[in-house]
C-alpha cells in the first residue's frame, strides 16, 4: 500500500545505472552463429555491438568470452572484439563460463552485483551461467535480442527457464536508455545519441530527422 507522504521522485533501486552493473558478451562466435536459428543472425549482431557500444559509452565494465575459440568455435566475432581492442578475451573449455575460474574471477573483479549478460546459445551458454549467478546471489539480466538459441523454441525456453529463477529481461536499447534515463545528463548524450543512430534502425533515423528538423539538440 503507498505511503504518499514517503513517495519521491527517486529512481527504483532495481533499475540498471553505469555504477551498479556489468556487461557479459559470452561465446559471440563464427561456429555459434552458424548454429542460431532463433532469429535473425544479423539482428543479433547488430544488437550485440549495440549493446558493446552503450557499455562502453558509460565506461561499464565488461567480460568478453569464448568457447573453445583455437579448436572449434572460433574468434570473439571482430565488430564486438574491435569496440573494446585491449580487453582481454577469457578463452573456456567449459559451456557454463561460471565453472571456469578466469571468467568468475573477472565478473567478480568489477565489483557489481547486476549483471547484464548476452550470448550464443541462449540455452546453453547463456543459461547455465545465469542460473550459476543467481544462485550465488547475483542480479542477473538477460538481453534477449543481443543472445540466440538453435531454434524459436530453444532460446524462448531458455528465457523463460531463467525468469522461472528470478533474472530479468531487457532488449540492448532498453539497457542503453536505462544507463543514460535523462537527456540532461550531457556527458553522455552524443554518445548515446551516436550509438543509437548506428545500431537502433528507425529509432536511430528518427534522431537523425529530429536533429536536422527540430535542432542538433533534440532529444532521443
Amino acid at each position: 500500500m503507498v505511503n504518499i507522504s514517503e513517495v519521491t521522485a527517486a529512481p527504483s533501486p532495481d533499475l540498471l545505472t553505469p555504477d551498479n552493473c556489468a556487461v557479459l558478451f559470452v561465446d559471440h562466435q563464427p561456429q555459434m552463429f552458424f548454429g542460431t536459428g532463433s532469429g535473425d543472425r544479423t539482428a543479433i549482431i547488430n544488437s550485440t555491438v549495440g549493446l558493446a557500444k552503450s557499455a562502453k559509452a558509460f565506461d561499464v565494465p565488461v567480460v568478453l568470452s569464448t568457447v573453445a575459440a583455437e579448436t572449434f568455435s572460433g574468434p570473439l566475432m571482430p565488430q564486438l572484439a574491435d569496440v573494446f581492442p585491449d580487453q582481454k578475451i577469457i578463452d573456456r573449455t567449459t559451456m557454463n563460463a561460471w565453472e571456469d575460474l578466469a571468467f568468475v574471477e573477472a565478473v567478480k573483479a568489477t565489483g557489481r552485483k547486476k549483471l547484464v549478460l548476452a550470448g550464443l546459445w541462449t540455452e546453453v551458454c547463456v543459461v547455465l551461467p545465469a542460473l550459476s549467478a543467481i544462485a550465488q546471489g547475483y542480479e542477473v539480466y538477460v538481453v534477449t535480442d543481443a543472445s540466440g538459441g538453435v531454434s524459436p523454441q530453444a532460446h524462448e525456453h531458455a528465457v523463460q527457464r531463467m525468469i522461472q529463477a528470478g533474472a530479468v529481461p531487457v532488449t540492448w536499447v532498453q539497457v542503453l536508455l536505462e544507463l543514460q534515463r535523462d537527456w540532461a545528463r550531457t556527458e553522455t548524450y552524443a554518445a548515446v545519441g551516436d550509438v543509437v543512430k548506428e545500431h537502433g534502425g528507425t529509432y536511430g533515423l528518427g534522431m537523425v530527422y529530429a536533429q536536422a528538423v527540430i535542432g542538433a539538440h533534440a532529444a532521443g
